[in-house]
């Protein structure tokens, strides 16, 4: 099970899980003050899943994991968008979605590679703004890979922003 930055996955046996921040900067204190014109170039969280090992380096997206999944393999990112994008335009769907092998396609995948298939979904949960991505390693056996990466999502819990706050982490 991790848990971090309001994101947590109850994982079921053979899933191995990290949710991290990429190096760079954090988002402002609450409260502070920025200047009207500063650009504030934000890391956000990421929670990662998947059938195999996932190795130390890693993008958010799953770079540097999915060329490594076999046809059984699953890989998940959960990646926060944060608070100022919630519950409007790509994000006003509201509640974890819930995965089908419909939704599954090679074209889907962020560069082609061979038989594997994608999904993408993005949502809101408490007030935070998310995208769901999940790759499969075989669009063929897309029947019993959606159903493991649906059950690792069930599992999936967000901390609601105001929880967050309250309890000092930051989304």
């Amino acid at each position: 099970m991790a848990d971090r930055y309001g994101l947590r996955a109850d994982a079921p046996r053979g899933w191995h899980v990290e949710v991290t921040r990429q190096p760079g900067a954090e988002p402002p204190a609450p409260g502070a003050r920025l200047a009207p014109d500063a650009e504030q170039d934000v890391t956000r969280p990421v929670l990662h899943a998947c059938t195999r090992p996932l190795p130390a380096v890693r993008e958010d997206f799953g770079t540097g994991v999915v060329d490594l999944l076999g046809p059984d393999d699953v890989f998940v990112a959960l990646v926060d968008y944060g608070t100022e994008v919630a519950d409007q335009g790509l994000f006003e769907r509201q509640g974890l979605p819930r995965l089908a092998p419909s939704q599954f396609a090679p074209n889907r995948m962020q560069r082609p590679l061979p038989g594997m298939s994608a999904s993408q979904h993005f949502f809101s949960s408490g007030g935070r703004g998310f995208c769901l991505f999940t790759v499969i390693g075989s669009h063929a056996r897309r029947m019993a890979s959606v159903r493991r990466a649906a059950m690792l999502v069930s599992t999936l819990h967000i901390t609601d922003r105001e929880t967050l706050r309250r309890q000092g982490g930051r989304p």
